[in-house]
């Protein structure tokens, strides 16, 4: 940011604090609380940048590798929703700084050489709907995917929510750009390369959600999380744990399909 720039800012931050106070975010913000840290100009509009400078200085050392989290998973299945909406995400919310999390929607899916429909599911063609939309969201969205997922699966209608769920997050991302996935070859290409990773899995997936750490799959570390995926994040990061982890953990009953 130019000298200039910065000198504006400091005197917008230091005229806001005698307004209005440091305490609380101002009601004009139209950022949802994720993503008031995620730079300054969001911070200051929103009030709070005292508290994500705080936040920035506990930050743990980017030396260490982050805890990685991979989920196998499939659209519409309820357990992979309860999983994904009760435990997952909360728990990634608490833990971002430590944990990294990839999401591959496809679970049981079956992949068939077929010109018109190449995959069948579980749940039938909304569910395979489902998964490809997600896929496309994760290609186009980025960091925000992860946000928009959440919303769509812990809505009434996952396919319904779709658009608001964009609009929320990612309000850059376009309705017609995820459409145009879905329906042309890339959202096959996704949808292949999520089936090929699925495939691959060692040892091989017998229900979803499937959980995998650092690449591995164990039934010690399945047990563990299903007591608690936030304690077995904090356990599993290597270097210095963040005040979050001294929190209580999220629990979960857990079930598959």
């Amino acid at each position: 940011m130019k000298l200039s720039g910065l000198l504006a800012v400091i005197l917008f931050v230091c005229a806001d604090r005698r307004s209005f106070g440091m305490s609380h975010p101002k009601p004009a913000c139209r950022y949802p609380p994720s993503q008031w840290c995620r730079s300054l100009e969001i911070a200051i509009s929103c009030n709070v940048q005292k508290q994500c400078m705080e936040v920035n200085a506990t930050r743990p050392n980017q030396n260490v590798p982050p805890v990685s989290v991979t989920l196998y998973y499939e659209s519409l299945c309820p357990d992979s929703r309860v999983f994904i909406t009760q435990q997952l995400f909360p728990t990634w919310t608490m833990l971002q700084d430590i944990m990294a999390v990839t999401l591959v929607p496809y679970g049981n899916a079956k992949e068939i050489p077929s010109a018109n429909s190449p995959f069948t599911c579980q749940h039938g063609e909304p569910q395979c709907k489902g998964n490809m939309i997600e896929a496309c969201i994760i290609h186009l969205a980025g960091h925000s995917a992860f946000q928009i997922i959440y919303c769509m699966e812990s809505a009434t209608n996952v396919l319904n929510a779709v658009q608001p769920c964009l609009q929320l997050y990612a309000p850059s991302v376009s309705w017609s750009s995820v459409n145009s996935c879905l329906k042309g070859g890339l959202g096959r290409k996704l949808m292949h390369a999520n089936a090929a990773m699925t495939r691959a899995l060692n040892p091989a997936h017998t229900h979803v959600p499937w959980v995998t750490f650092n690449g591995e799959y164990t039934e010690n570390e399945e047990e563990k999380m299903t007591l608690s995926l936030f304690r077995l994040v904090c356990q599993l990061y290597k270097g210095v744990k963040p005040p979050a982890c001294t929190g209580a953990p999220v629990r979960l009953n857990r079930s598959f399909c």
